[in-house]
Formats: structure tokens, sequence, C-alpha cells
């Protein structure tokens, strides 16, 4: 009769328990590391938004010193047609002979979806939208947070 302790075959391999915990571990890290991911991403194409509207503000001054005025309506004199890009819609708002507001929005199903900027005449730049909240007494361009 054989001597079943001595001659027991050394087990290879993981347990079912281990490969959960495993499991677990990459679940958490998953859980983490994605939304700051997906953070990284957004906060990657709001540059584009505010390179146009800043090249939009030259413009529009640019426009006025040789017209003495900044457009009529939804047309702004240095930026017609308003561009349209990867992440954002860009629209003038009311120019006029004293003013205009240059709005950026950000386009639906793209990383900056549900983000709206302004610069306007005075060169005020505004976040109205951030993450899809509205914003209001923010006279920057938010991009991080909730700071200037």
């Amino acid at each position: 009769m054989k001597n079943w302790s001595v001659s027991r075959r050394v087990a290879r391999g993981f347990t079912l328990i281990e490969l959960m915990i495993v499991v677990a571990i990459i679940g958490i890290l998953a859980s983490v590391a994605y939304p700051a991911y997906t953070d990284y991403i957004r906060r990657g194409a709001l540059p584009e938004a505010f390179t146009v509207l800043s090249s939009a503000q030259v413009k529009q001054e640019q426009f006025y010193q040789d017209n003495r005025n900044y457009g009529s309506g939804t047309t702004c004199g240095g930026m017609n047609p308003m561009p349209t890009n990867k992440y954002f819609t860009f629209v003038c708002d009311s120019a006029s002979a004293t003013g205009y507001t240059v709005i950026a929005t950000g386009n639906t199903g793209t990383a900056a979806s549900g983000h709206v900027y302004t610069v306007d005449q005075s060169g005020g730049k505004a976040t109205t939208t951030f993450k899809g909240a509205t914003v209001s007494g923010k006279a920057c361009w938010l991009s991080k947070g909730d700071e200037c």
C-alpha cells in the first residue's frame, strides 16, 4: 500500500481565490485610472477653443482698425466665416459698431462636449458652461477645475 501523504504531487498554478483577488485589484485600479484618463483627454481638447478665441479677438481688433466697427449681427468682420473645428464650433454673437462676442461651444460627442467659452471686445474671457454645468462669475477660461 502506498503512503499518499508522501507521494502527493505538488500543485501548480493559481487558485480561484488568487485569481479573484487579482481581478478585484485590476478593477479598483481601472475605476481610478479611467476617469483620470478621460479628464486628461478633455483637458487636451480645450486649448483648441482658447487658440481660436484668441485669434478671433486679434482679427476682430484688426478689422475694427480698418473699418471702425466689428461687423454686424452674427457676422464678425474679422472672422467670416467662423471656423468649425474637431472639438468646437464658433459663432459670432451680436457684432456691432462698438462690440462683439465670440462663443466657442463644444461639439456633441467629443471630449469638449459640455463646454462653452466666450471672448468679447474688451478682452473679457468667460466660461459659461464647464463639464456640462452652468458657471457664473468666472472671468477666465476654465480648463482643469473651478479656479482661474
